[in-house]
């Protein structure tokens, strides 16, 4: 494994006049995010989080830290381990970096209420699978300010350049938003996407099935059993993690369990209807 590629970037970049970052999965890199906290001026860093309404969850979410020098050490633990898909590399020109915070900001949420979800923009391989997706002229829409960027692409180094940096509106229909991940990446977006939801909505009655269970492992088995029942839905997923948690010793009831010849959408409606009834909430 080689980091000859990203040092060769950076330094094309530097030559250029631009500046350099690091987009940091701050969950997985708490350690490494807390070094770079302890090293950058205050104007060369900042919670993509932070400011937004997914205020609450800054501290698991992406930072981008600006930083000077190629040769900076604070930075080979990141090149020498790119297999820990911590984030990439993009080059600015100097003072973009709020505006490269506040172009991903506008870009966090997928979908409409009541069914959204976070982008994950600071992944490597959400990044290059949507690179990889989308045509030239997609490109500046999804990286706005970004001059040129620098990821780990699973084997290997990638480079892409903007063709045209600049500040856009998100589109009304985003192309990055149709780009098919690969079945284990969907799950690890599924299951985080999840834990987070149950975090910001459910906090207390997460917390008290923790004293009990896995969290992990009981997420994995509510996620797994929704996709044998093929509830792929957002709603679908949120009603069956919210029933679970509510459920007495987290076993959900008979009724659950889906019937000879019912479809997705049928055993859906009916559990949700029967549920609802039991409840007070509805009439079967």
């Amino acid at each position: 494994m080689t980091d000859s590629l990203p040092r060769q970037w950076m330094i094309r970049q530097q030559r250029q006049g631009h500046i350099l970052c690091i987009v940091l999965d701050s969950e997985n890199e708490r350690d490494m995010r807390q070094s770079l906290l302890k090293t950058c001026r205050f104007d060369q860093y900042s919670s993509v989080y932070g400011a937004t309404r997914l205020a609450d969850l800054a501290d698991a979410g992406p930072f981008v830290f600006a930083f000077d020098h190629v040769g900076d050490s604070r930075i080979d633990e990141l090149l020498n381990h790119p297999q820990r898909n911590w984030g990439w590399f993009a080059s600015l020109q100097r003072g973009d970096l709020p505006t490269l915070v506040k172009h991903w900001q506008e870009r966090l949420i997928v979908g409409v209420r009541p069914n959204l979800a976070l982008y994950r923009f600071h992944d490597n391989r959400v990044l290059g699978r949507a690179l990889a997706h989308l045509s030239v002229e997609a490109c500046p829409a999804y990286l706005g300010p970004a001059i040129s960027v620098c990821y780990w692409q699973g084997k290997r180094w990638e480079s892409t350049d903007n063709p045209a940096p600049g500040t856009y509106p998100v589109p009304e229909q985003p192309l990055w938003h149709q780009v098919p991940a690969p079945s284990q990446q969907a799950d690890d977006i599924r299951l985080t996407n999840a834990h987070r939801y149950l975090l910001a909505e459910h906090v207390e009655a997460y917390a008290k099935l923790a004293e009990q269970h896995d969290p992990d492992n009981w997420l994995r088995s509510r996620l797994a059993q929704a996709q044998a029942w093929g509830w792929y839905a957002p709603d679908q997923l949120e009603f069956l993690l919210i029933q679970s948690l509510q459920a007495s010793a987290y076993t959900l009831a008979s009724h659950w369990q889906v019937r000879p010849g019912e479809s997705p959408s049928e055993h859906f409606e009916r559990v949700y209807q029967t549920t609802a009834f039991w409840q007070g909430e509805g009439a079967l």
